[in-house]
């Protein structure tokens, strides 16, 4: 994933008034959407285990050569289980268990506390827990926050504050715009700075086309304190190193980079 395979976006969505935040916040003009991370999931189907999962974050995949896009739903991360058993809930030898959902395919992520080959896995969603149901709510209102003055009095508020990143590669002609809430936001007031920090989010590889497309993404933390750029740190096969050596690998977050991008912080009720 090269960063200088992708240039900034100047276009995007606009802002929205009607929100219960500053006046100075409110802007009149087209809405944006923008999903309301509490209250929005996925619900599954198959008898033997109808589950539902939490939508952690969601990335709109654009492939503007072929005129396509698909919506792809980061769910929340759960934890190796023996389901339904009378005793020994969890698997002795465990992992984290997180699925991605995009178009008929899910991506399903294992992280154990080393590297192993079933990492990642692709399936059709109607082979696991049968067809899913998007039980997706919107936020009634949304504002987008363009000044550190607006940032800093919503944060201190509850009103829940969301992200939007787009980012583009203009070689391939794919684009993607990742929206998830803001888990942690910076607020300096010595400096009259901001700077979110939060995660995971799914982040796709821009730099040629997967198929399916879900295969495309990584997950990743966002940190960004501008509109014009945003650093990620990507989860990947990573060296633990003593005295020099490398004892093993992990799938950890390490290697960070920077990229052009175009950032929105959001008001959201």
């Amino acid at each position: 994933m090269k960063p200088t395979r992708r240039c900034f976006l100047t276009t995007g969505l606009a802002t929205v008034g009607a929100l219960a935040v500053p006046d100075a916040a409110v802007a009149s003009a087209p809405a944006i959407e923008c999903l309301d991370y509490g209250r929005s999931f996925i619900c599954n189907t198959a008898p033997a285990n109808a589950v539902r999962f939490w939508v952690e974050s969601r990335t709109i995949l654009y492939d503007d050569t072929a005129g396509t896009q698909l919506v792809i739903y980061q769910c929340g991360s759960c934890k190796s289980e023996n389901t339904f058993a009378p005793d020994h809930l969890l698997h002795e030898d465990n992992y984290d268990f997180m699925p991605i959902y995009g178009g008929e395919d899910v991506l399903i992520l294992r992280r154990h506390a080393d590297v192993r080959d079933r990492y990642r896995e692709v399936r059709k969603a109607t082979e696991l827990w049968g067809a899913p149901i998007m039980r997706l709510h919107y936020g009634q209102s949304v504002t987008e926050l363009t000044t550190f003055e607006q940032i800093r009095d919503v944060t201190a508020t509850d009103t829940p504050l969301a992200g939007q990143t787009e980012l583009t590669d203009e070689n391939t002609g794919l684009r993607c715009v990742m929206e998830y809430p803001i888990k942690t936001m910076n607020i300096s007031h010595d400096q009259g700075l901001w700077q979110v920090d939060t995660g995971p989010i799914a982040l796709p590889d821009l730099a040629r086309r997967y198929d399916p497309p879900v295969d495309s993404i990584r997950l990743a933390y966002a940190v960004f304190n501008a509109s014009h750029f945003c650093d990620f740190v990507v989860e990947q096969p990573t060296p633990i190193v003593r005295d020099g050596q490398d004892v093993c690998h992990v799938y950890h977050y390490s290697n960070p980079v920077s990229m052009p991008a175009r950032n929105r912080v959001l008001a959201v009720q």
